[in-house]
């Protein structure tokens, strides 16, 4: 369960999330998108307790290099999105003493142009997390209205030119590629850019296809309510202000200088990468990681 044994992804903000999880022996574990498995196996070098464990996760890719990693060791292994898995796992009453939800696109995402996920590599239009879905980001850009388009670009990607785009993928139709797809969103925003003028629109597009704010909104409260052990901390790191939002939100509600308050806050403002992670890792810049513990 060493790091060193899967090193194609590096877990983002590992030092703060084994921080604020405070991993102690004996503890049970829940992590809502294990993905490769980077946070996992440092937790679980803490709490040396395998069997207390389940990761999740939507995409079969992971799901297959979870069972080989944690499978021998007795961890609970589930594919499926975080919100079915957690409705699953509130059935049946169960409750951990640590939640964690790494809400980003991992590394194997973004560096196999095959699953479409990356504006550099070019690859088939794909975006989807859980690979045997019907939607596809392909079906998005090539079937949705344009009124539809702008929307999903202004609404999950905030483009302020989303109109604009939304007019070049509609006239510039059948786009196979993420290469395309990119070309055209760049066409909107002329000149030099720190950020690659394709990313919000590669974003919407991405939530859109996954239903990921959705997801999180619904989730939130079963994670907080009903799945969080009195005493245990829940950690959240997100990568789009979306997201962010939805988080502080769902905290604040459960939190504050109240009788019924069910959370206190272990961040009053978002944690982010120190510039050393970010150097090294440079999936951390846009990360913000929030923790709250579950009042008993």
């Amino acid at each position: 369960m060493h790091q060193t044994q899967y090193p194609e992804h590096a877990p983002v903000l590992l030092t703060e999330v084994l921080t604020y999880l405070n991993p102690q022996e004996g503890e049970t574990y829940l992590d809502l998108t294990g993905g490769y498995g980077g946070h996992a196996a440092a937790v679980l070098e803490k709490t040396k307790a395998p069997t207390h464990a389940v990761l999740v996760d939507r995409d079969p890719q992971a799901v297959k290099t979870l069972e080989e990693r944690f499978a021998k060791y007795g961890v609970g292994i589930w594919q499926a999105d975080f919100l079915t898995a957690s409705q699953k796992l509130a059935e049946k009453n169960k409750r951990f003493n640590m939640i964690l939800a790494d809400l980003g696109v991992s590394s194997p995402h973004l560096n196999q142009a095959s699953r479409g996920f990356s504006i550099i590599s070019d690859g088939p239009l794909d975006m989807r997390m859980d690979t045997t879905q019907e939607l596809t980001a392909e079906k998005v850009v090539n079937t949705y209205s344009k009124e539809e388009l702008a929307d999903i670009l202004r609404r999950y990607g905030e483009e302020p030119k989303a109109r604009h785009i939304a007019s070049l993928i509609v006239s510039n139709r059948p786009i196979k590629t993420t290469k395309e797809l990119a070309t055209l969103a760049a066409k909107a925003w002329p000149g030099h850019s720190k950020v690659h003028p394709a990313t919000r629109t590669f974003q919407a597009i991405r939530v859109r296809v996954n239903d990921e704010l959705r997801l999180l909104e619904e989730s939130l409260p079963i994670w907080i309510d009903k799945l969080l052990a009195p005493g245990g901390r829940i950690v959240v790191i997100s990568f789009q202000s979306l997201e962010d939002r939805l988080v502080k939100q769902a905290f604040q509600e459960a939190s504050g200088d109240r009788y019924d308050a069910s959370l206190r806050l272990l961040t009053r403002s978002p944690i982010t990468g120190s510039r050393e992670e970010i150097a090294f890792n440079p999936r951390a810049r846009s990360a913000k990681l929030r923790a709250a513990l579950k009042q008993t």
